[in-house]
């Protein structure tokens, strides 16, 4: 999964890698020559009393050290450009992706996972890619080069080196073998806590009104104190493996200096090859501890690479055909026949056998006691899920046939729960119509009986509004909402509920405003309150997934049960007559 996120991602950077990788192979060789030089400095300068010649090679190892650095400052450069842009590039694909889920699949990872595999995870992969570019690449390089010159300064001596690199690379892997499965769970844990920390604060106003703190501090605590053993556990592995190496290269300092100074006291090697060959030694350590450490970065950035490729491997299960209609003989018609839906694993269907036709200039309401599937089946409308069973057409066409933003741009959606962006109410406005005019945005308002409190609001248009709409009231986010779907002027105005924050004065004189508005649109209301859809062209009564009346106010009232037992309620036999 990591390689082959790496090897997508990395593809178009591939002169930037090139570029890294010539310039940290100059410096480690640069690195690597330094030891040579300081040798020969010893022993032919040094031991002779040569000044000129200690000038000289010290001259060149100077401009080797500004070469070195002059490398190391290009490579870091690129390789945080590089890293930089895969983050950007992943991150950009992520969302590309989840913005074609359908709820289905925004459900099926859920939103918090889906934030943090889109800003945590994705960070993780980074971080590996930017170590890998400025540490990575030389260590190699630094490792084979050291073993090389350490043997060509002594054959025998050099046999140290068997001891300690297979020592090195069992330990590494068996870390890293025990890192992995503890990394997956810390990703788990940072999923949870970003789970309930958007409950919690979302759902603030209930935790006190049952005054449940206590117990969400527990349940965060602990979920925090999880995380934190496994971090704990994470830090203790990754705590021995600097000790580790640096027993290691102690003990073969130890053993170098006195084998090496035995050596040095024959005449069968010189001073200046003895340092030489420490300072290889130490490069060679130093490279493996490098590498080491990738180990770290490793395990994590694998764990964050299966997750990032689960959601971009996960196709929607809303899909445009690729001869998509784009264009809908009879704009404004909906229609449903035997349309059925069932959610995925669940026994039995939230939807059975919905049929009926909307036209222009019609209202269609539905109603029905709660868990009876009325937004399940506005859903279908929108296509934001897909009906299992049956077919459900928009402007004539069968929305699986119609391309999506032909269908988007045909309807206007009020959700149940109106969701303002932060911005302003005029920015929010927009969403429906980019280049509405201030007149087009106070006519809405006009309709939504919301131009007094917005008038009243320092800046009017240009108020600010909070992530969420938090900064108004139930009633005002819902006529706001209702505005920002009249913008549109659709052909379909889809009501999720959308008049039940507002008092029965305010709903009356916004319905009969609508009027003016939607006559040549079809309406479709979704409702809990009998004054709201008693008026409409035709009402479908939902019972448990299944229409049980459709038909007018006064042929339901007459008809159907379940409609009567809903309607006297909310109202006397006289009122509802």
């Amino acid at each position: 999964m990591l390689s082959r996120l790496l090897r997508t991602y990395l593809r178009p950077y591939g002169w930037n890698i090139a570029l890294v990788l010539v310039m940290q192979t100059i410096q480690a060789m640069a690195n690597l020559y330094l030891p040579t030089l300081n040798a020969d400095i010893i022993d032919n300068g040094v031991a002779k009393g040569d000044t000129g010649y200690i000038i000289s090679t010290g001259g060149i190892m100077l401009a080797a050290t500004a070469g070195q650095v002059i490398c190391a400052i290009v490579a870091v450069y690129f390789g945080a450009r590089t890293a930089t842009a895969f983050g950007r590039d992943v991150r950009q694909a992520l969302f590309d992706k989840v913005e074609t889920f359908s709820a289905r699949e925004v459900a099926k990872f859920g939103a918090p996972s889906l934030i943090t595999r889109t800003t945590n995870d994705v960070q993780q992969v980074q971080m590996l890619v930017l170590m890998t570019l400025i540490m990575l690449i030389s260590a190699p390089v630094m490792m084979i080069g050291g073993v090389i010159l350490a043997l060509g300064q002594d054959v025998e001596l050099s046999a140290i080196l068997l001891f300690v690199v297979p020592i090195m690379a069992v330990f590494a892997a068996l870390l890293l073998r025990a890192m992995a499965p503890l990394f997956r769970g810390v990703q788990s844990g940072i999923d949870r806590i970003n789970r309930i920390l958007r409950e919690q604060i979302g759902g603030v106003r209930v935790i006190r009104a049952f005054v449940h703190d206590d117990y969400e501090r527990d349940r965060f605590g602990e979920a925090n104190s999880a995380l934190t053993r496994l971090q704990i556990k994470v830090g203790r592995l990754f705590s021995l493996m600097f000790p580790f190496v640096m027993l290691l290269t102690n003990i073969c300092s130890i053993l170098v200096i006195w084998f090496g100074g035995h050596r040095v006291a024959e005449g069968a090697m010189e001073t200046g090859a003895l340092t030489a060959f420490i300072t290889y030694l130490m490069y060679i350590l130093m490279s493996l501890l490098m590498a080491s450490m990738m180990f770290f970065f490793v395990p994590r950035a694998q764990v964050c690479a299966e997750r990032l490729q689960q959601v971009l491997k996960t196709n929607s299960t809303v899909v445009q055909a690729d001869d998509a209609v784009t264009h809908l003989p009879r704009p404004g018609e909906v229609a449903m026949d035997a349309a059925s839906f069932r959610y995925p694993g669940a026994e039995n269907p939230v939807l059975n056998d919905i049929t009926f036709q909307a036209h222009p200039g019609q209202t269609l309401a539905i109603i029905g006691s709660t868990g009876s599937g009325k937004t399940t089946l506005l859903s279908l409308i929108p296509r934001l899920f897909d009906a299992t069973g049956g077919s459900v057409q928009v402007g004539g066409v069968d929305v699986k046939d119609a391309a999506l933003q032909t269908v988007w741009a045909s309807i206007g959606l009020v959700p149940q729960k109106s969701y303002l962006f932060s911005g302003t109410i005029a920015s929010n406005l927009r969403y429906g119509k980019s280049d509405a005019t201030e007149e087009e945005l106070w006519a809405a308002l006009d309709v939504a009986q919301a131009r007094d409190f917005v008038q009243a609001l320092e800046g009017g248009l240009e108020a600010e509004v909070a992530q969420g709409g938090t900064n108004f009231s139930g009633g005002q986010r819902q006529r706001l909402a209702i505005a920002r779907a009249i913008v549109r002027r659709p052909s379909i105005y889809l009501f999720d509920d959308s008049f039940s924050a507002l008092d029965y004065a305010t709903d009356s004189h916004l319905r009969a405003a609508l009027k003016n508005v939607t006559q040549g649109a079809t309406v479709v209301i979704v409702g809990q309150r009998v004054s709201t859809i008693r008026e409409a062209d035709q009402i479908l009564v939902l019972d448990s997934g299944r229409i049980v009346g459709q038909g007018t106010h006064s042929q339901l009232l007459k008809d159907c049960e379940t409609y009567k037992e809903i309607v006297y309620s909310q109202m006397s036999a006289k009122e509802a007559a």
